[in-house]
């Protein structure tokens, strides 16, 4: 019986919740020192004196760094770091190298103590001088400084298909609004840590919390100008990614750190540093403006997105999706972008997508409403059955589906047209929906499978997990594809000794990832077989491959299974004690990421398997449907329950993607209701600094939530047919929160999160 789908639980789960997985900051060397950052107390300027007499006199202390005294590390230069495979990097900026500051929190100085306290303590002892500058804070007023980004992700950032505004101010059916998300940060239970060890002066192993080794290691490479065979990155488990756990430099302070004490070296990062120094979603000003004939068919939309940046070209991408949603002729999407003096933005689950969605599911349903039509079926006579943008077709696309699904399961049909028209005593009810998008993404990806004589068999690749079920995912498809239980199967990732594998973000783990390991798979399954045709003493000898079937560990002929012959049977008789191959999925062309070590060769999958990427468009889709209570008396509003319908190909393992889901649905209640990053103008620092004033959802505050797959193969994106579901879940939900508001109460609010004093 096929094991690829079934909801069997993580093959890691016993070691999660017995404590034995090992997390980056759980990797304790023999005499290790640890070392705490200084963190600057301005949010621009320059230093101008550092008293470090104190913290150097301090109990335990090893060694205090800054500018003066720190090593040279290689400066930013884009382009050579492109070349070397430096990407996914935090933030443009090299800690300890002069004395500019740059945003409140910035890393200005490094404590090394023999224990973590002893550290802390001396780095609050440590005095510094500014002349400080007048710092940018404000987006609103820094909006007209800004630039027009030109590009976004190698395409064109400004987008214009005609005089969409001419034809918007004509038409008689219209809305025009502006929509407002908060600067939101990441707080993933694992916070950044890195564990950093030399061997000798030029070889280098980082324990780091890192959604992807081998770009970490490139990083590590480049800024310590080493080798990037003398850096090994290892991450076998990771405690939440979302976006934050690309590589941000404070990996680089740590072996800066090891150097300079020749001892092993610890750097965990605070949770009130992640409010600071390892990125967030900024906040965005969303202008959207649709128009529609009488009928209700959108002839334009209109969306201007301003945000903010800081020390990286990364900027929060909020029109993505209302280029891919929507049939309309005329189409506007521009961005206006200032520099603030805040830590970098970075990637949060579904960068662009989960904001944008929220401005434009809303602006649907207002145009719904505009139009007295039913906000489900407003969606419905508006779908794109191509890509608006490229003009290609889906890949595949089953969201008439999602929304038919979606309906029916939530009871859609019992929603009231008019806001206020559902109650329980001093509740009203409401009823939102919004459709869900994410791009499916596909990177390069090797792998390498080991088989031993006593059936031991081993998947090696060096992708990451980071909560996402990635171990156990693998494992079905090895099993699968040898015919033996789950259990024979072990997992090695996360370190750059194997295989390499993209980074698990943008949702491409699955998609990467598995047609690798599925490749690798069935070649060790055919070179075995092979063996057995040759092998005179086999009972397979001189039969041939589609006349055989495999389960249990053996071969057998198809129609008799008497006339097999086993895999530790035929490796015993050849004299084989390991067997393996490997395979690469999507060869990388000279991207700086390596191949599988010899002696087991890359073997790459047909190239007729990307000849699709240029014909068609690849996305999933979701629909997306909230009840929410709203106390009429307190203005407190809590989501009762919620449905969300997904199209995202084939489905791996029906557990882990309902928890991916569920995961993202959470995620986007924190958003709509919650989730705020505020900043004390005057001095530029973040007031909510910890996660006693940044708040996050707890099991209280969530709903039941109902989670359904369409789950029909995607037979375009790869051999598996699977997409990538870690980041959709949480697209669209915001917006249907915020439309079953407006259902009970009949007050459209436009700015997140939804808090009780915008119902006043």
């Amino acid at each position: 019986m096929a094991i690829t789908g079934k909801p069997i639980d993580r093959v890691d789960g016993r070691l999660k919740v017995t404590g034995t997985a090992t997390y980056a900051a759980e990797f304790n060397q023999p005499n290790m020192a640890y070392a705490v950052p200084v963190r600057s107390t301005i949010a621009k300027g320059t230093i101008t004196t550092f008293d470090t007499v104190a913290a150097e006199k301090s109990a335990g202390v090893i060694a205090v760094l800054t500018h003066k005294n720190a090593s040279r590390l290689k400066a930013i230069n884009p382009e050579e770091q492109m070349k070397a495979g430096v990407i996914f990097i935090g933030e443009d900026l090299v800690p300890l190298q002069d004395n500019q500051v740059h945003y409140f929190g910035q890393f200005i100085a490094l404590v090394v103590a023999e224990t973590y306290e002893q550290a802390r303590s001396a780095a609050a002892l440590l005095e510094v001088t500014y002349n400080k500058e007048k710092h940018a804070i404000d987006l609103v007023s820094e909006l007209p400084k800004g630039y027009k980004p030109k590009l976004l992700f190698g395409r064109e950032a400004q987008l214009n298909t005609g005089k969409t505004a001419d034809l918007i101010a004509a038409s008689p059916h219209k809305i025009e609004q502006t929509y407002t998300t908060s600067t939101e940060n990441h707080h993933p239970m694992e916070p950044h840590a890195t564990v950093a060890v030399w061997e000798g002066a030029d070889k280098l192993t980082l324990y780091d919390a890192t959604q992807g080794v081998v770009i970490t290691r490139a990083i590590a490479a480049y800024f310590l100008n080493l080798k990037p065979d003398n850096v090994r990155v290892i991450s076998p488990f990771v405690g939440g990614g979302f976006g934050t756990k690309g590589t941000w430099l404070h990996i680089v302070l740590a072996a800066m750190a090891g150097q300079v004490t020749k001892r092993p070296v610890k750097l965990v990062i605070s949770r009130q540093m992640m409010q600071t120094n390892v990125g967030r979603r900024s906040a965005t000003i969303q202008k959207i403006a649709l128009s529609s004939d009488p009928k209700g068919k959108l002839t334009a939309i209109r969306h201007n997105s301003e945000t903010y940046t800081n020390l990286t070209q990364f900027f929060e991408p909020s029109g993505l999706a209302t280029a891919v949603l929507y049939e309309a002729p005329l189409r506007e999407i521009t961005y206006q972008v200032a520099k603030l003096n805040v830590g970098a933005p970075t990637f949060m689950r579904a960068p662009g997508e989960a904001p944008g969605t929220f401005a434009l599911e809303s602006a649907m349903d207002e145009m719904a409403f505009e139009m007295k039509i039913d906000p489900l079926a407003f969606r419905v006579l508006n779908h794109a059955a191509t890509d608006p943008e490229t003009k290609h077709p889906f890949s595949a696309n089953y969201l008439l589906e999602c929304y038919r699904v979606g309906a029916e399961k939530f009871g859609w049909s019992a929603r009231k047209m008019q806001p206020r028209q559902t109650r329980n005593g001093k509740y009203l009810i409401g009823y939102g929906m919004a459709t869900a998008t994410y791009p499916a993404g596909r990177s390069s990806a090797s792998a390498r499978v080991q088989m031993t004589i006593k059936g031991e068999i081993k998947v090696m690749t060096a992708a990451s997990d980071i909560g996402t079920g990635t171990y156990t995912v693998l494992a079905q498809t090895a099993a699968d594809a040898l015919g033996v239980s789950v259990e024979r199967i072990t997992v090695e990732i996360g370190d750059t000794n194997l295989p390499p594998a993209p980074i698990a973000g943008g949702s491409q783990t699955t998609a990467s990832v598995h047609p690798a390991v599925l490749a690798a798979v069935e070649t060790l399954r055919k070179d075995l077989m092979l063996l057995a045709f040759s092998d005179t003493k086999s009972k397979l000898n001189g039969r041939k491959a589609d006349e055989i079937d495999f389960a249990k560990g053996k071969f057998y002929l198809k129609g008799d299974a008497s006339i097999s012959d086993s895999y530790a049977d035929i490796m015993s008789r050849n004299n084989k004690q390991i067997m393996e191959a490997c395979a690469t999925s999507m060869p990388a062309s000279g991207s700086g990421l390596g191949a599988p070590v010899a002696p087991c060769m890359v073997v790459p999958l047909a190239t007729e398997e990307n000849s699709d990427a240029k014909k068609y468009s690849f996305h999933s889709f979701g629909a997306q449907f909230a009840e929410v209570w709203v106390d009429e008396d307190l203005g407190t509003i809590r989501v009762s329950r919620f449905t969300s319908v997904q199209d995202v190909g084939r489905i791996m393992n029906e557990k882990t993607a309902r928890s991916q889901i569920i995961g993202g649905v959470i995620f986007g209640l924190g958003a709509a209701l919650m989730e705020e990053t505020q900043y004390d103008k005057h001095w530029g620092n973040p007031v909510t600094r910890s996660l006693a004033d940044y708040h996050v959802p707890v099991n209280a505050d969530v709903p039941q939530i109902d989670v359904h797959f369409i789950g029909k193969p995607d037979p375009h994106i790869s051999s598996i047919g699977a997409r990538g579901i870690g980041e959709i879940g949480i697209t669209g939900v915001s917006a249907a929160i915020a439309n079953a508001v407006f259902n009970a109460t009949g007050k459209r609010i436009r700015s997140l999160p939804l808090t009780l004093d915008k119902l006043l």
